[in-house]
């Protein structure tokens, strides 16, 4: 045990996090784009100077990249020649710790007092790396080439300088260029106010004891963990999920979990999942990896954060299955998209196991939908980046949230208005998307409709989703929730991707439009066990029909007077 008192422990443990958390704040408010200034894509950390090994991350940050960040750093680490303070790496490359293309992470190695004392990194989602369509969801590519400019760590700042030649062929290789400068800048940013500010802690408290809490702050976190782990009983879980289709090759994808439980630790093993896909739903290591930590951190969410909690976690690498995708297998949905039902299935194997920790399957898409086009108005190209939320499973204590963010991040949908100010779309709909919850004593929450129209000029729709074959499953009896769909309103018909939910360049003209209903979450339960009175209550409300009600619920209401037309409680604006 340290000797390190409790105070100061939580004091210096509370600095290193107040120095992340600025981090976050300065990207945030000096980015660009939507997609990180109102929607938080993105996240903050400091990691060890020897492995990369995470040692605190804002509170804003997305939790798949606690893990990927880890893996990102380790690399850097190992392939920069030379370092010097100011420094600043970029690198984007799926297969060296990352995600897709579009999650473009900078590392700056960190020096107090002449010496290397932590690497600074952070994550930000860039609208568009290039590649096939605007926004690099490529829904049919077959190879990461055209998915994107792929990138592996170079030296973007020069002792605190940006590089010009380096950025000008980022900036040649992606569409519009001339506002990803904004970010670029931004995101720098962050990580040299993360440099003002650990200066600052290490002044006050010195590196000794910082290092001391730091190694303390790792060894409690695995013990919490391992204590956690040990209330499961040991044994052999299963758990199954599935991917829609790869985008190319219309068949499911089997993600394949097997859990150990022994010795104070989780073994898993994905060997018996699906093969490498033809699209680009295959998920590089590092992802596969971060999405059991971030599903074992909804299990056990009061363990605290950093290399330590995933000490007691062995995941054997699933060599072979589509979930440890190399070069140059296409990989854009990765993390959107696989990283959910890698840990749906880390879900349904433990709920056999610690069923009162344990919920029904959340919506488990980010919905990735793009539109890139050009604005007559304004005289420039765009490229509109938009994500939603959907309904979280139900639980023994209650139902699932309505319109929650994704499995993988605490994100947040980008206020329509900020997207109609800034592009030339119009948000006809965007409301409930009644009766997606899956029936069961603890009903699932509801996903959301709405609907995109083209006001002027033309565009091209991509978008790479899931959950449109298989809604999200229920627990204990509970019914799965509805599922994703997609439709495009064109003058010529309406028109449905053949994969559900994932297509690409979909061509629009102004006043045609796309609408989309987000998946609801599980129900939890024998549905038929549900209270009448809260049955009722959806009603009224409008989440269900009547009969809806009758048919899912067991229950009779046509005596009862419902007084709310379901009509009603949409929020549509079709005749502006």
């Amino acid at each position: 045990m340290s000797d390190i008192d409790p105070v100061t422990l939580s004091v210096v443990q509370s600095g290193l996090q107040q120095v992340c958390n600025e981090m976050d704040l300065a990207f945030v408010r000096a980015a660009f784009s939507p997609v990180i200034s109102e929607a938080l894509d993105r996240s903050d950390g400091i990691y060890s100077k020897e492995d990369g090994a995470l040692i605190a991350q804002g509170e804003l940050g997305l939790p798949v990249f606690v893990g990927t960040m880890q893996f990102s750093t380790r690399t850097v680490i190992e392939r920069a020649p030379e370092i010097s303070p100011g420094d600043i790496f970029a690198v984007n490359d799926p297969y060296l710790g990352g995600t897709h293309l579009m999650d473009v992470r900078f590392h700056m190695p960190f020096y107090y007092q002449g010496e290397l004392f932590a690497w600074l990194s952070n994550t930000g989602h860039w609208p568009d790396t290039g590649g096939m369509v605007p926004g690099g969801f490529s829904a049919h590519a077959t190879e990461v080439e055209q998915e994107g400019l792929r990138f592996p760590p170079v030296k973007l700042y020069k002792q605190g300088e940006l590089d010009q030649e380096i950025l000008s062929i980022f900036l040649s290789n992606m569409r519009i260029a001339d506002q990803r400068i904004g970010d670029i800048k931004a995101q720098s940013a962050a990580l040299f106010v993360g440099e003002r500010r650990l200066t600052a802690l290490l002044d006050k408290y010195g590196v000794d004891l910082v290092n001391a809490v730091i190694a303390e702050m790792r060894a409690r976190a695995a013990r919490q963990m391992r204590a956690r782990i040990n209330t499961i009983p040991d044994g052999v879980y299963q758990g199954v999920a599935h991917v829609d289709s790869d985008g190319v090759v219309n068949e499911p994808l089997k993600i394949d979990m097997k859990i150990t439980k022994r010795d104070g630790e989780l073994h898993f093993d994905l060997s018996g999942s699906s093969p490498p896909c033809q699209g680009p739903m295959n998920s590089v290591l590092a992802t596969t990896k971060s999405s059991i930590y971030l599903a074992m951190k909804h299990i056990f969410p009061e363990v605290p954060i950093n290399a330590g909690t995933f000490e007691p976690l062995r995941i054997i690498d699933p060599e072979g299955t589509f979930l440890y995708a190399k070069y140059p297998r296409p990989v854009s949905g990765c993390a959107a998209e696989v990283s959910q039902r890698i840990a749906e299935a880390v879900f349904d194997a433990l709920a056999k196991a610690i069923p009162e920790r344990l919920f029904a399957a959340p919506a488990g898409t980010s919905g990735n939908f793009a539109l890139g086009g050009y604005d007559p108005e304004r005289g420039r190209a765009y490229v509109l980046y938009f994500f939603s939320g959907g309904g979280y499973g139900g639980s023994a204590q209650g139902d699932g949230l309505t319109n929650g963010c994704s499995t993988i991040g605490i994100s947040k949908s980008q206020p329509v208005e900020v997207l109609e100010q800034r592009y030339p779309v119009l948000f006809d709909e965007y409301s409930l998307h009644e009766g997606s919850g899956g029936a069961g004593q603890y009903r699932g929450g509801f996903g959301i409709n709405y609907t995109v129209r083209l006001r002027s000029g033309t565009a091209r729709a991509s978008m790479v989703m899931d959950h449109g074959r298989f809604g999200p499953n229920g627990m204990a009896g509970g019914a799965p929730g509805g599922v994703n769909r997609v439709s495009v309103a064109r003058q010529d018909g309406v028109y449905l991707p053949p994969h559900l939910s994932k297509d690409q360049g979909i061509a629009l003209a102004a006043g045609e439009c796309v609408h989309i209903s987000t998946p609801g979450g599980g129900g939890y339960g024998d549905a038929h066990k549900r209270d009448p009175a809260l049955v009722l209550r959806d009603v009224k409300r409008g989440y269900y029909s009547r009969e809806e009600a009758e048919r899912l619920f067991a229950v009779v209401l046509s005596g009862e007077p419902l007084g709310v037309d379901a009509d009603a409680t949409k929020k549509t604006r079709a005749g502006r």
